[in-house]
């Protein structure tokens, strides 16, 4: 019988082959659910009559849960069942979450009970994907940031075409079949492209066999498998009850904030010496990355019945018509600009490095925030020219631009800056503690959305236009205070920047007479 020769060894994966295998899977993930998000606030107010604050507020605690529970995720992906195992578990789950939103029937009890599945399969997902990646680039401190950035770009393909499909296939179905089944396929079709994600993920597994935590090499804990089941549908019921009830969401989301900060605390006390300055600049960046996420959150929410109401749909180029916009589709934007920004980043990042002339991670933020408040100044300046109500479509485009130039210098860092500062064996948990709090933060920003929430009564666009100028333009001076603090912190996270890497140098062993 032929042995195999232990010489003979399988060559090493490499990184671009591991990279592409998480983040095609990512990619099909966020087609999901931006296709999801696109439709859903809209899906309440004209198909379940919920009014303008009801549906941003609901729609604003399942984000916080969405984003909350990866912390949960990330310690399922660390301690128990592994980081691979967890992510695929997730993938499933939404996808079965997404199919349940495919079922035909305008109940908002169910609604709830589908968004508190999705809850649960994002996180488990979301944070070990992104862990995984990290690993993947563990310790190459040059490439880290353009990972991230390459990987924040990849998932925003699927993102973008799912949020052009999905309003398109409601029109289309609800015209040749009732606008019930137009709302409830687009909803389907989230949960056919996760079905897809999951064969591609299968064909190319073994480019991530060698990546992951400890319960991935190890059989699986039958166990543990059964506790994180049970765990998880008492956390689809708790999700559903709290989504029902604006005032139990409202402090539900404000004590995980009190949570996250206690974490912090204990995190940073209980570190080792040369880990506490790392962990001190990951809870600084935490906190400015929650101001951008109430920004972040007014896509779904304001700007998007600002678009039904306020922007003309026709979108010419030198006085030729072109093509209309359905409203929910400007939320593409946002990811077609991250698609066409990324690489740009990712080219003047590699040539900075290479000179040693890169930019901190802070003086990133700090330009982001810059960003972020010429975007909403663009759209209170578009309403100078409006024409009956209506600003010009082209608004949005360069609103949308630079706004999604801010969130590839912030949250597009958010990531890579855990990778950077958070010691590894707290990766996966810190992983979820940062989407806790950028959940805290999106239902924050349905709160400052409800500040131009329009009554139903109030049909007139003058009228409406005013209410989400007023809106804009605070957010844009929001958005120049962010960049001031910003810019005073530079100071403290140099030396805190400073602090970590000497803290991460090797000590020099010392020399005895023998050796000389």
């Amino acid at each position: 019988m032929a042995t195999q020769n232990p010489a003979i060894q399988t060559p090493p994966v490499s990184q671009t082959k591991s990279f592409s295998t998480v983040f095609l899977i990512e990619m099909w993930e966020r087609f999901g659910f931006y296709g999801m998000q696109v439709l859903m606030v809209t899906y309440m107010v004209k198909k379940l009559g919920f009014g303008d604050s009801d549906a941003n507020l609901v729609w604003g605690a399942a984000a916080a849960l969405i984003y909350a529970t990866p912390a949960i995720g990330g310690w399922i992906g660390d301690k128990l069942l592994g980081t691979r195992r967890t992510m695929l578990t997730g993938a499933v789950v939404l996808a079965m979450g997404y199919a349940l939103l495919w079922v035909p029937t305008n109940n908002p009890y169910f609604l709830y009970m589908a968004l508190g599945v999705i809850v649960v399969g994002n996180g488990m997902f979301k944070p070990n994907a992104g862990n995984l990646v990290r690993k993947i680039y563990e310790g190459d401190e040059v490439r880290i940031d353009s990972a991230f950035t390459i990987y924040y770009m990849a998932v925003n393909i699927g993102s973008t075409v799912s949020m052009l499909l999905t309003p398109w296939i409601r029109d289309y179905v609800g015209k040749q079949y009732g606008d019930a089944l137009g709302w409830h396929t687009a909803f389907g079709v989230c949960s056919i492209g996760l079905v897809l994600g999951l064969i591609n993920y299968a064909l190319m597994r073994r480019t991530l066999a060698h990546v992951g935590s400890a319960p991935d090499e190890q059989p699986l804990n039958v166990s543990r498998a059964l506790g994180v089941f049970l765990g998880g549908i008492a956390l689809v019921l708790a999700s559903a009850f709290i989504l029902q009830s604006k005032a139990i969401a409202q402090a539900c989301v404000y004590a995980a904030g009190v949570v996250i900060l206690f974490i912090f605390a204990h995190l940073i006390r209980s570190s080792a010496r040369n880990e506490r300055a790392g962990l001190v600049a990951a809870l600084v960046l935490t906190v400015q990355t929650i101001f951008f996420f109430v920004f972040y959150q007014q896509m779904s929410t304001s700007l998007n019945l600002f678009a039904q109401r306020n922007v003309n749909l026709s979108f010419d180029l030198f006085g030729l018509h072109l093509f209309n916009w359905i409203p929910e589709q400007f939320q593409s934007l946002n990811a077609i600009w991250i698609v066409v920004l990324s690489p740009v980043l990712v080219f003047i990042y590699n040539t900075m490095g290479r000179t040693g002339k890169d930019l901190p991670i802070a003086a990133k933020f700090a330009l982001g925030f810059l960003a972020v408040a010429a975007g909403f100044f663009m759209y209170g300046v578009g309403s100078h020219s409006a024409i009956a109500g209506q600003v010009s479509s082209w608004y949005m485009v360069w609103g949308y631009g630079l706004y999604s130039l801010g969130e590839l210098l912030v949250s597009g860092l958010g990531l890579a800056m855990i990778a950077r500062y958070v010691p590894a064996r707290m990766g996966g948990f810190m992983m979820g503690a940062y989407y806790v709090a950028v959940g805290v933060a999106q239902y924050v920003g349905s709160v400052v959305a409800n500040l131009a929430a329009i009554p139903k009564d109030l049909t007139d666009p003058v009228q409406s236009l005013t209410i989400y100028t007023s809106l804009f333009n605070k957010l844009g001076f929001a958005g120049v205070l962010c960049t001031a603090i910003a810019v005073a912190m530079l100071p403290l996270m140099k030396k805190l920047s400073l602090s970590h890497a000497l803290g991460n140098i090797p000590p020099v062993p010392p020399v005895h007479n023998e050796d000389l």
